[in-house]
């Protein structure tokens, strides 16, 4: 399974990171053989500048990454990604041939952006509800929550929630007695809830 994390210029370093290191923590532990690889996508090939300066460089650019059967879009500084046609289009036939996509913090922004959601119950980081809401009015918006789950799209709330929803994932993936491994080899507490 492969499951790529869209990152971008000024992406919030914890909504990749996360999930990274939770997908990355399962497969280790996982007694199964069909491993799960995880990596980074962006637009370009090369290295980016994340939130507050951190230089990481992505496995893959749209040019030459391998088929995503989970897309995880993160948030950030996503203003810019938004006027973007060429990133709302690729997320939009990643999210159209992935079997789940996945939002982290303000990249459902990205998500109703490319018309992956339109009417689905969601999250986002609570600073950023009532903009989510402005801009998206059909969307349902959910407060208090660190994901929702709606089948084929799940989102987050902000930041460390990624760690949370990206362990329900490998719960739904995979088994609820390996998430809750995984969140013990991570030091996480995690309800499962």
């Amino acid at each position: 399974m492969n499951i790529g994390i869209y990152v971008y210029p000024n992406a919030e370093v914890l909504d990749f990171a996360g999930p990274f290191e939770v997908f990355s923590t399962a497969n280790r532990l996982a007694e199964r053989k069909d491993a799960v690889n995880v990596f980074l996508v962006s637009e370009k090939p090369g290295p980016l500048l994340a939130r507050g300066g951190l230089q990481i460089t992505p496995h893959y650019s749209f040019a030459d990454h391998p088929v995503i059967d989970v897309l995880l879009v993160v948030g950030g500084v996503h203003d810019e990604e938004m006027s973007k046609a060429p990133v709302l289009a690729w997320i939009a036939a990643q999210s159209a041939s992935s079997k789940i996509t996945a939002s982290v913090c303000t990249g459902v922004f990205l998500l109703a952006g490319a018309g992956v959601v339109t009417d689905q119950r969601v999250t986002t980081h609570w600073q950023d509800i009532a903009d989510l809401r402005m801009q998206f009015p059909a969307l349902q918006v959910c407060e208090g929550v660190r994901w929702v789950d709606c089948g084929a799209v799940v989102s987050s709330a902000g930041i460390s929630a990624g760690i949370d929803m990206s362990l329900h994932l490998v719960a739904r993936l995979r088994s609820l007695d390996l998430a809750r491994q995984t969140a013990k080899q991570m030091e996480f507490d995690w309800p499962a809830t």
